[in-house]
């Protein structure tokens, strides 16, 4: 039985439910991962063999290791645990979100202080199609 998701017509959003959750089920334990010193050192150390040795898709680890963090969500990363790559390379999480919007950190924290992004134009896909 298919569930009805309207929050897929949100542009520039993406809800972590569950088809998300399994999609990016290893990606996200890699990330957790990165919570123990010893396994960051290694991450360092050679990326790429660390990613190896998680059962992720080459693209989740490509998109890991260009640190293109809106790619690893739509592939099924979790935001609050993709923040463990961040935080290894030594990235507040207001560093990151601005990179992932394409603005420098401080015009990012100007734009939530100041209320966040505008909702025009941001409420729903079939807005563009009229």
């Amino acid at each position: 039985m298919a569930i009805n998701k309207p929050y897929k017509d949100i542009p520039g959003t993406i809800i972590f439910d569950s088809e998300q959750a399994s999609k990016g089920y290893h990606l996200n334990q890699f990330c957790m991962s990165l919570m123990k010193p010893e396994n960051r050192e290694r991450f360092k150390q050679d990326e790429r063999a660390y990613l190896d040795e998680w059962p992720m898709t080459e693209y989740q680890k490509q998109a890991v290791m260009s640190r293109d963090l809106n790619r690893c969500m739509v592939l099924g990363g979790n935001i609050y645990v993709l923040a463990k790559i961040g935080a290894t390379d030594g990235l507040t999480f207001q560093q990151m979100a601005g990179s992932m919007t394409g603005m420098s950190e401080e015009d990012y924290r100007n734009m939530m202080v100041n209320g966040g992004r505008s909702i025009e134009g941001n409420r729903y896909l079939n807005e563009h199609n009229k």
